[in-house]
């Protein structure tokens, strides 16, 4: 299996001295489902923006699919970034919105058009093209961002607790949606929670982080077979799994527990 991402001694320290990531080393293999778990403040999410190209490392390096080329200068992959929240133009209806990579990159309005359409029916939006974004639920308004990001279809794509601000019953159909599209389009995919359960439900792979500084604690395989379903979700192996994590978890939080 071909090698997405290969960190190696990646850190980084801001201007101000904070050690917001300890050097570590991850590889993300193509197809894998990494999720990164841990308190607030462990370097989740510096990492993912690491990963994205967005923050240069202060030590380390970082290879995308073999290449030190940042993604952006990649032609032939593609990255793809969800924020926490939807990020849309409040102007815009939602086709056009989910238009815009394909505007930016110069592909014909009409071919365009035509991508998004399909984008939004992938994502449960099929008939909302012509929506203002305040119409939609916060739930579909996230439905929307990640049609924007597959529009460009991404090998890679990296998703920033997009989640977090939702219902548990939205929460958990949008994850039951996210993995039908990552088997789909057989993406490979970062996802960054605060939630045990729902790293147990997606991932192939879970990394526990620890803060102070932000590093790599664990790392642990989710076996279970694809697709899953609410029958997991209350399953022996679920249960399992996420008793293991909290675990590490809890371990993670130990430090900063102890400096209080």
């Amino acid at each position: 299996m071909s090698t997405v991402v290969e960190a190696t001694g990646l850190a980084k320290v801001y201007p101000n001295g904070t050690a917001a990531l300890a050097p570590v080393d991850l590889s993300i293999a193509r197809g894998e489902f990494v999720t990164l778990l841990g308190p607030s403040g462990c370097g989740k999410t510096t990492l993912l923006n690491l990963i994205a190209g967005l923050v240069v490392p202060s030590a380390g390096s970082l290879r995308w699919w073999g290449s030190a080329l940042p993604p952006i200068e990649q032609r032939d992959r593609k990255l793809e970034f969800v924020f926490q929240s939807p990020t849309l133009m409040p102007w815009a209806r939602v086709s056009n919105n989910v238009r815009l990579p394909l505007d930016l990159a110069g592909v014909p309005r009409a071919e365009g058009q035509r991508a998004a359409e399909h984008a939004l029916a992938q994502v449960g939006l099929g008939g909302f093209e012509h929506h203002l974004p305040r119409e939609l639920s916060g739930g579909m308004q996230m439905r929307a961002s990640i049609a924007r990001a597959l529009v460009n279809e991404p090998d890679l794509l990296l998703m920033d607790e997009p989640f977090g601000a939702l219902d548990e019953f939205t929460r958990q159909r949008l994850d039951d949606d996210l993995l039908a599209l990552w088997q789909a389009r057989g993406l490979t995919v970062v996802f960054v929670t605060h939630s045990i359960q729902e790293a147990v439900f997606l991932s192939t792979r879970v990394v526990v982080m620890a803060a102070r500084p932000g590093r790599i604690l664990a790392s642990r395989v989710i076996d279970a077979p694809y697709p899953r379903d609410d029958a997991f979700r209350v399953s022996t192996d679920f249960a399992q799994h996420a008793h293991a994590l909290s675990r590490c978890v809890a371990s993670a939080n130990a430090p900063a527990a102890a400096a209080r």
